[in-house]
């Protein structure tokens, strides 16, 4: 091929290309969507840290972590994992335990002070 018969084709063309030119067009893959929830995700962090520097160690502060990791932990799941997108029984198979679980760690730093008054 003459170098005006490369000047004059569309690099973009899938049928008709020529190797040595072709540049396949690039499509967008969501990545707007995945940096908005990298910075939502940050955001959350940067909360979680500000509270643990700010407040005393106490059942508040544990209790704000948990939320906080819980609000994370549903957003990730929902996002990352699509399960905001299933069916509600399937949601429920997961959702379920995690009550469950928070029922127990909350149970446990209940518990966890009550120890202490055996004195």
């Amino acid at each position: 091929m003459s170098a005006t018969t490369h000047s004059n084709s569309n690099i973009h063309d899938e049928e008709n290309y020529d190797p040595t030119v072709w540049v396949p067009e690039q499509h967008s893959h969501g990545t707007k969507d995945i940096w908005m929830k990298f910075w939502i995700l940050l955001g959350l962090t940067i909360i979680d840290v500000v509270f643990y520097f700010a407040m005393d160690p106490s059942m508040a502060r544990n209790v704000l972590f948990i939320v906080l990791g819980v609000v994370k932990a549903i957003y990730i799941v929902g996002t990352f994992m699509h399960m905001k997108h299933e069916k509600l029984s399937l949601a429920s198979m997961i959702i379920v335990p995690m009550v469950f679980i928070l029922f127990f760690v909350y149970w446990m730093l209940y518990e966890g002070n009550f120890w202490g008054s055996f004195n």
